[in-house]
């Protein structure tokens, strides 16, 4: 493979400085003509996307939206938790040199539990909430009635304006969320997932519909890369009356200053993962040798792969030349990985991690770079972090890269590519190749997930009962249904969240709740038809006839305690069944805290957390106290499956489970070894009474699970045991995946056998 090498040189970029100041922005002496841009089009604009390069002070341009309601308050939405810290710093500068009164405070969940109990009590929920009604509440020592501005990060974003706070904080954060901020900021956004994004339109339709673009409010999208699904999603709204200006930072020629060398790239197929990192190994070294004197990285997918890699360097005396920055290294282990000649990384710095050195080198931060890419975005994100010299003093050194596409990339005609074309052949090439594409996003917003923009609308639409401002409810969901391209009606969506948010409320309910009450639990009679419907179908008829009343029900589950308690196992089934769609997180278990004493994950500290599924593919370990510690990293990859015991038979099992949303019973982990089964007891604590997810026939679709794998959609073993029969399907348990097979026209049923909608 290693034929199918292809070099092509990428030419210098530069970016316009500014070459006359508003006096509004005398305090930004060095401003670029891109951040002046962005302060001047949002006078007049209701959205303003800054599309300039990583590295050319995107932040500061949004920031600078500020001085136009100097006195109202803003939300900054950093894309993780690491660069919340970074731009709160950023901002509080920012703040400080344009003499503006906002308050600045960073709130991940984590620093909002931190925040003071005394005034408000322990709910971060309450605690939140007074922070945005006035800071001085929990901060006294600010002064009273300051705007404030917040740092966060998507999820907070998505909890606050999704009503999924606690029941009794929800309204009040959502409230607070939709009416308090003039200056609504997104930051890299087009690193969003599919659910980020659907969180983020949501919010620009509803600013639209209910009138607060009129009143001044701003929202800046900072992206180098635009995802194609979302600028069609914004030209919607465009079209609805919503004005929008995009700032490309590259299309003035005057004032240049040089903003990235001219990048030497080698782009190669990857190769299996042994082959392929003993070449990125010997790669490095022979860097090492060669250029002694330069700074590098390597930027891979995989944690496991950049641990091999590690290790294969530690083989090569190389141990004090690189540090390794993943997800589950410690914020200052990250700091003193930063300073090493070779940086170990996974897709943790991406996004505002910018390979600064102490002292500053005259040059480029980093000389080389060495990539993996599942996706165009990724691709175009890590190849610009080589050869940055906004700035420097010297300018013209290039630098260097080599990119590992996947190796079907060649099947799909990547050997066609115009290597003397630069940057506009290589992007028109990446551009047409579906393998580097990022599917989920419109599937996502076309099928049943669709339904998930109904939970804040039905929370909406009963906060303004009685109210006129309730008719704006069918207009947002019209304006969602054209921007991301629904084709049900409201009602539809509405019947269907009330049933879920009955089954929710149900399976949260006592029975002897249930029994007494359950025709006053909130939309608890809209989840008892649907069990009727689903479960006695007679019954349903003659309510659906208007021959009986559910109302009659009511003794039923009263005197009868196997109804009441089937009623409540079908809404448990059914509130899990849908878990997938509505979790912000794809992980299937919470992390777990690490011992690393041997430096299998970690280069400085010894403590960290883990995802439980890498840690029992990729490691032997053993409890200690409450740490798991890692003991050696595993010879061969192990493999995950699940055993279902299915209590019934295989005929009933094949026609009411397959290919069908729904949550399982009995259902438990395996750890494996070839055929060999390895216990651990981590597998028991991390048994689930009702795992969500979909099994499909394995022999029918092994050319999509295959596929999907590659994509890095996780799927599992599962052995079905029924009365009368074992088999093994494929399991899919995150959304991704459900979506997926989805995608390739797998026909997916719903807990109640309705279909799986997707247009």
């Amino acid at each position: 493979m290693n034929n199918d090498k292809l070099s092509i040189q990428l030419e210098p970029k530069s970016i316009a400085a500014c070459s006359v100041l508003p006096s509004e922005l005398a305090f930004m002496a060095n401003a670029l003509q891109h951040q002046v841009d962005v302060f001047e089009k949002s006078r007049n604009h209701n959205i303003i996307l800054d599309l300039a390069p990583t590295g050319t002070g995107k932040t500061n341009a949004g920031l600078s939206i500020l001085l136009h309601q100097p006195n109202k308050s803003a939300v900054y939405i950093a894309p993780t938790n690491a660069l919340i810290t970074q731009q709160a710093e950023a901002a509080e500068k920012f703040v400080r040199n344009a003499g503006l009164p906002h308050v600045v405070k960073a709130a991940s969940a984590k620093q909002i539990k931190t925040w003071s109990n005394d005034k408000v009590g322990k709910r971060s929920g309450e605690k939140l909430y007074n922070v945005l009604r006035n800071p001085a509440t929990i901060f006294p020592e600010i002064g009273a009635n300051k705007p404030i501005l917040l740092i966060t990060n998507p999820d907070i974003f998505y909890y606050a304006t999704f009503f999924a706070y606690n029941n009794l904080d929800r309204g009040n954060i959502a409230a607070a969320f939709y009416t308090k901020f003039a200056t609504v900021i997104f930051d890299e956004f087009h690193l969003y997932d599919a659910k980020q994004l659907v969180g983020l339109l949501f919010y620009l339709a509803l600013s639209h519909v209910f009138g607060f673009f009129k009143d001044g409010r701003r929202v800046v999208l900072l992206t180098a890369t635009p995802e194609p699904a979302c600028e069609a999603a914004l030209k919607t709204l465009e079209e609805k009356g919503v004005r929008i200006a995009k700032i490309d930072g590259e299309s003035d020629n005057s004032n240049l200053l040089p903003s990235q060398t001219a990048v030497n790239l080698e782009i190669r197929p990857q190769l299996d993962r042994d082959e392929w990192l003993t070449e990125i190994a010997n790669e490095v070294a022979k860097r090492l040798r060669e250029q002694a004197d330069q700074n590098g990285a390597v930027i891979l997918d995989s944690k496991d792969h950049i641990n091999r890699l590690a290790d294969l360097l530690k083989i090569k005396g190389l141990e004090n030349k690189f540090g390794r920055i993943t997800g589950s290294t410690p914020q200052a282990d990250r700091k003193i990985a930063a300073q090493k000649q070779i940086i170990l990384a996974t897709s943790t710095v991406d996004v505002g991690f910018n390979f600064e050195r102490h002292p500053a080198p005259t040059r480029q931060n980093l000389d080389w770079l060495i990539f993996s890419t599942r996706d165009r975005f990724s691709f175009w994100q890590r190849i610009g972090r080589v050869g940055r010299i906004l700035g420097k003093t010297e300018t013209d050194i290039p630098s260097e890269a080599i990119s590992y596409l996947p190796a079907v990339a060649w099947e799909q005609g990547i050997t066609s590519l115009d290597c003397s074309g630069g940057r506009t052949e290589l992007k028109q090439m990446l551009d047409n190749l579906p393998c580097l594409e990022r599917p989920f996003l419109e599937i996502y917003w076309r099928s049943e997930a669709f339904l998930e923009i109904a939970r804040p609308l039905l929370e909406l639409e009963e906060s303004l009962d009685n109210l006129s401002q309730i008719k704006f409810i069918s207009e947002l969901f019209e304006t969602l249904k054209l921007t991301l391209g629904g084709k049900k009606d409201w009602n539809h969506y509405r019947y269907r969240m009330k049933v879920l948010k009955g089954a929710e409320n149900i399976a949260n309910a006592s029975l002897k709740e249930i029994k007494t009450k359950w025709m006053y639990i909130k939309c608890g009679q809209a989840f008892v038809k649907k069990f009727l419907e689903v479960k006695y179908p007679a019954e349903w008829a003659d309510i659906d006839a208007g021959v009986t009343k559910i109302e009659e029900f009511e003794n039923v589950f009263k005197e009868d305690d196997e109804a009441a308690k089937e009623l409540k196992d079908f809404a448990e089934v059914w509130k899990a069944s849908y878990a997938p769609l509505f979790q912000f997180r794809e992980g299937l278990f919470e992390s777990l805290p690490i011992l690393d004493p041997k430096g299998l994950l970690l280069d400085e500290s010894d403590q960290t957390v883990l995802d439980p599924i890498h840690l029992l593919r990729y490691y032997e370990f053993a409890e200690n106290g409450e740490f798991i510690e890692v003991m050696s990293r595993a010879e061969a990859i192990y493999e995950l499956s699940f055993r279902l015991r299915y209590l019934d038979s295989a005929e009933e099992f094949k026609n009411k489970e397959i290919n069908k949303l729904t949550a399982f019973e009995n259902c438990r982990i395996e750890r494996t070894l070839g055929s060999a089964i390895a216990p651990t007891p981590l597998l028991k604590e991390l048994e689930k009474n009702l795992l969500p997810g979909v099994i499909i026939s394995t022999e029918a679709n092994q050319w999509v699970i295959i596929r999907l794998r590659k994509q890095g959609i996780a799927s599992y073993p599962i052995s079905v045991s029924c009365n009368d029969f074992e088999k093994k399907y494929t399991f899919f348990p995150g959304l991704s995946g459900i979506l997926a097979i989805a995608m390739y026209e797998i026909k997916l049923k719903l807990p109640d056998d309705e279909n799986f909608y997707v247009i």
